[in-house]
């Protein structure tokens, strides 16, 4: 990669029986300045860990899902709805990202409990099972009326925790701000005992997905992300070449 906006890509072409070389600038654009439209301190931090500008501004909308509504859409439409909210934010040519995740048992969402007796009913009720964390991405360029966007879904199994240690996490407060009433990260609690999938979207945010969105929309490549996504959350990531090439995996 040479410096500035440009990429040089060699491509062959055969004239008169000899073989010529022709170098081709693309032009390829730098990442703007970032609008997330989230208060969530995970996604924070996960984008963070890109070293790309931004800045936070929460967009507060109605959560409640529609009579019938499919979980894969309902986190898509919030997700979408947040990143509408936040569009005024963005400056010109500006990125504007929003996220949602929700857990399904199902087709049954489990947001984020009531207070901790739901937090309670919530994670008994996932306990020793398999559900299934569904986290959507949305991308847009308010100035430009360009939006892009991705689903990420992940099959999650929790291990079978004692009450005493079901009681132990609710003492801490930690399960209330969460989907589904638990962190996968949570150092002492660990409620999941098998997973295969892309773990920074459990956590709220799937760096990669997020990238893919970008190569998508000309903005280049980042081809450190990946590993450093894996550095931090200390996972060897199954997914992460799929997920680069636009393949439907979670």
């Amino acid at each position: 990669m040479i410096p500035g906006d440009y990429a040089d890509i060699m491509v062959l072409c055969m004239c008169q029986k000899r073989r010529v070389i022709e170098c081709v600038r693309i032009k390829t654009m730098n990442v703007p300045p970032i609008v997330l439209a989230s208060n969530s301190p995970r996604r924070s931090e996960i984008l963070g860990w890109t070293g790309l500008e931004f800045s936070t501004h929460p967009s507060n909308i109605d959560e409640t899902p529609r009579d019938g509504e499919l979980v894969e859409d309902y986190v898509m439409r919030l997700a979408e709805q947040k990143a509408l909210v936040s569009s005024n934010y963005a400056p010109f040519n500006g990125l504007v990202l929003a996220a949602d995740t929700t857990v399904a048992d199902n087709n049954e969402l489990l947001g984020k409990p009531d207070d901790i007796e739901d937090a309670r009913r919530m994670l008994i009720q996932l306990r020793g099972r398999t559900h299934q964390v569904h986290t959507a991405v949305v991308v847009s360029v308010p100035s430009k009326g360009i939006k892009r966007q991705v689903l990420c879904s992940t099959d999650v199994h929790m291990r079978k925790y004692s009450d005493a240690e079901l009681q132990a996490y609710l003492d801490t407060g930690d399960p209330i701000d969460k989907a589904g009433a638990y962190a996968i990260q949570h150092a002492e609690f660990r409620p999941v005992i098998k997973f295969s999938g892309c773990y920074a979207s459990v956590m709220g945010f799937p760096l990669c997905h997020f990238e893919w969105l970008l190569r998508q929309m000309g903005y280049g490549d980042r081809k450190e992300i990946p590993y450093i996504c894996q550095d931090h959350l200390s996972y060897s990531c199954p997914i992460y070449k799929h997920v680069l090439r636009g393949e439907t995996v979670g």
